[in-house]
């Protein structure tokens, strides 16, 4: 990266797609701010944001002249370009169409589950709004099957998922990221 240029990651930082490029970003040791963007005044659908991403969604990321969006998109933008800085997040040893699996069953499988639960424990009642505990229910039991299958491919059992995650959060750059989440005082 150009000495003393900065990235810009426009988002808000609860969502969990923001969260999945800050993280890449720290796991890189890359220099950026986080350009707020308030859904809530549906400033994601103003002309400024639009110019940006015209689908009217977060995050996006500016590297330069470089605009993308799509979470996803923008940490493989990240792993190659970035590729000699800090940690390598698509190593030689790795098989790409096995990492293309896994980053669709996240995408499909594991994300839907996860992040409606977090909407429901999380951002509703931020918004005054209660969890409706019927899909509450519904995600919790998709993410048990997801997480099962998560486990029979680390080992077989669930504390292997506990322990991927144990590993995966004590990373710095994840400590970094989930310093950086706005979390609501504990009631």
């Amino acid at each position: 990266m150009a000495a003393g240029r900065k990235l810009k990651l426009y988002g808000m930082a609860l969502s969990a797609n923001v969260v999945r490029v800050a993280t890449a970003l720290n796991e890189k040791g890359l220099d950026f701010d986080i350009v707020p963007v308030d859904l809530r005044s549906a400033a994601h659908k103003q002309p400024d944001f639009l110019a940006l991403n015209p689908f009217g969604q977060i995050p996006v990321l500016q590297d330069g002249d470089e605009v993308l969006y799509e979470s996803r998109a923008i940490n493989r933008y990240i792993a190659t370009k970035y590729k000699a800085e800090g940690a390598d997040l698509l190593p030689a040893s790795a098989s790409p169409a096995k990492l293309e699996v896994w980053l669709e069953v996240e995408s499909h499988h594991f994300y839907p589950a996860i992040s409606e639960l977090v909407f429901q424990l999380l951002i509703k009642p931020l918004l005054g709004g209660a969890p409706d505990q019927a899909v509450v229910d519904k995600h919790a039991g998709a993410l048990a099957k997801v997480l099962d299958i998560y486990d029979a491919h680390l080992a077989g059992n669930r504390p292997h998922v506990k322990a991927w995650w144990d590993d995966i959060s004590a990373r710095p750059a994840w400590k970094k990221t989930a310093a950086a989440i706005p979390f609501p005082p504990a009631a």
